[in-house]
């Protein structure tokens, strides 16, 4: 069994999902968001028997199932949506505790679970955090541009000062979708509003042009995707603008792919998205890597396998197992 944790209207988790049971797996999808509501994890525990572990969840017919989670072998730590409780809760001190207790639960349960993940969920939290990455990347020699992370006023404009006008980029640490953030270059409004930087720790980077490649690591297999966005609306974020851009795919040089592989050894993760820049010289820079990046754009765009990857990734971690 492959227990996929995600939803299953994300889109990269129904494609893989669909390829994986056609293929003749069993795969069960844990949506965290409905653990407090139409799901459930069942569990049981004494001295001289094994741990029960139940996931009752609904099909898609609505009806609800169990899956004995101790005969999963293989898991996907895809995406999750946090374990809210049942909306019937009105009382936010109780909504809060439900909503303590059903996530406790969850990884209690996921820590238990001695799965081939892709990726490990501690592995993956670890690597979600930017400044463990660029300290990982530094140490391995890939070059990174000029950061500040900041709450100091003074030293946010000192450091754009340095930098000179129009060659500095403020991005966010985690995109989300309800406080979106575009990494773009601070114009002199964004200058002028570098005090407010005291209210959260603020990236300020060093602008490195040149052209974005999109290096999907699965198993240690690269699959480059080149986005030029160099004459885009906005260079500094080719994910605005991939209607503009010039997309293809691309070849890592040996010794950059090398160091992306070291990169994700080092951090643990079976699968990623790095985002690298290539500059007019040839320098590769190092932006980050997302350990649940997007595929399917740079896959639609180019052709590029990835899917197929990500897919035998999951199953022969099955086979494995099930022959083991």
């Amino acid at each position: 069994m492959i227990l996929v944790v995600s939803f299953p209207d994300d889109d990269h988790t129904a494609v893989v999902v669909e390829r994986l049971r056609a293929l003749g797996h069993e795969v069960v999808v844990l949506d965290t968001s409905t653990l407090g509501t139409t799901g459930s994890l069942e569990l049981a525990y004494g001295t001289g028997a094994p741990a029960a572990m139940r996931l009752v969840a609904a099909d898609g017919e609505g009806d609800r199932r169990e899956h004995d989670l101790r005969e999963a072998t293989t898991g996907w730590w895809r995406r999750l949506r946090g374990t809210p409780p049942d909306p019937s809760i009105t009382d936010p001190a109780a909504a809060g505790f439900a909503s303590s207790e059903l996530a406790e639960v969850f990884e209690g349960v996921v820590a238990s679970l001695p799965l081939r993940w892709v990726n490990d969920p501690r592995s993956d939290a670890d690597a979600h955090h930017k400044p463990w990455q660029w300290a990982v990347a530094a140490d391995l020699g890939l070059a990174l541009p000029r950061t500040v992370v900041t709450r100091d006023p003074a030293q946010a404009h000192e450091f754009v000062a340095a930098m000179g006008p129009g060659r500095v980029v403020t991005k966010a640490f985690i995109a989300r979708l309800d406080a979106w953030r575009e990494t773009h270059v601070l114009d002199a409004e964004d200058v002028e509003r570098l005090d407010q930087v005291r209210f959260a720790p603020t990236i300020l980077q060093e602008y490195v042009p040149g052209v974005d490649l999109r290096v999907t690591m699965v198993d240690g297999e690269a699959f480059t995707t080149e986005i030029d966005a160099t004459a885009t609306s906005l260079p500094s974020d080719m994910r605005m603008v991939l209607d503009e851009a010039t997309v293809r795919p691309a070849t890592l040089p040996a010794a950059v792919l090398a160091q992306v592989r070291a990169l994700m050894d080092r951090l643990g993760l079976v699968y990623g998205a790095v985002d690298l820049r290539r500059t007019p010289s040839g320098e590769h820079v190092f932006f980050e890597v997302n350990p649940a990046g997007l595929w399917l754009f740079c896959e639609h765009l180019t052709g590029l396998p990835i899917t197929d990857a990500v897919v035998e990734a999951l199953a022969s971690r099955d086979r494995v197992r099930v022959v083991a």
